[in-house]
C-alpha cells in the first residue's frame, strides 16, 4: 500500500495549519493508502544541526535519523503550507534541507492559505527546491484565500468548492504516491 505523508508546515501558536491539515487529513484517510501526519511543530527540529551535507547520508542526531526513515518510507507529499512575507516557512525550508535523497523523484502536492494571495507566492518560492531534489510538483494544488473564514469550533469546514478542489489534489497526490509504489 502507497504511503501519503502530510506536512504541517506552521509551527506558530494558534495557527490554522493545523485544523486545514486534518481537514486534508480526513480527506486523505477514505482513499486506500497510509496516512503519515507529520506536524513540524510537534515533530520539533532543530535547525539544521547536523555537520555533514545531507547528500552524504551521514547522519549524527536521532532526530534526523527519525526524519529521514519517515520521508524515506513515504511515497508522495501533501503539504499544507502558509504564505509568510512572500514566501514560504522556515520551518518548511529546514524540514527539507536536514535530507537529500530521500525526496528525490516522489511528488508532493500544496494545500496552501494565506491572506488574499492564498499562499501561492510561498509555493512558487519553493520551486528551485523542488527542482533540485528531483521532486514533481502536482497539477492539482488548492490555495485558500482567509481560510479562518472557515472554522467552526476550531475545525475547518470547506465549502463545496474547496471540498472539490481537494478531492482533485488528493485523487492526484494518491495516484502519483500509487505509482511510485508500484515502481518500489
Amino acid at each position: 500500500m502507497a504511503k501519503v505523508m502530510i506536512i504541517v508546515a506552521s509551527v506558530r501558536e494558534g495557527r490554522i495549519g493545523l485544523p486545514v491539515g486534518r481537514w486534508v487529513e480526513e480527506e486523505l484517510r477514505g482513499r486506500d493508502v497510509e496516512v503519515d501526519w507529520a506536524d513540524l511543530k510537534e515533530i520539533g527540529l532543530p535547525f539544521m544541526d547536523e555537520p555533514n551535507h545531507p547528500a552524504m547520508q551521514q547522519y549524527t542526531h536521532e532526530h534526523t535519523k527519525a526524519w529521514s526513515e519517515r520521508v524515506a518510507a513515504a511515497d508522495a507529499f501533501i503539504w499544507v503550507t502558509p504564505e509568510y512575507n512572500h514566501s514560504y516557512t522556515a520551518s518548511l525550508k529546514n524540514a527539507i534541507d536536514y535530507l537529500v535523497h530521500e525526496w528525490r523523484g516522489k511528488s508532493v502536492a500544496f494545500v496552501s492559505y494565506g491572506g488574499q494571495s492564498a499562499g501561492t507566492r510561498g509555493v512558487a518560492g519553493l520551486g528551485e527546491t523542488l527542482g533540485f531534489l528531483g521532486m514533481k510538483r502536482t497539477q492539482g494544488n488548492l490555495e485558500m484565500a482567509m481560510p479562518w473564514e472557515c472554522l467552526e469550533d476550531g475545525v475547518f469546514v470547506g465549502d463545496e468548492g474547496k471540498n472539490r478542489a481537494l478531492k482533485a489534489t488528493v485523487d492526484e497526490i494518491v495516484a502519483a504516491a500509487d505509482a511510485h509504489a508500484a515502481k518500489e
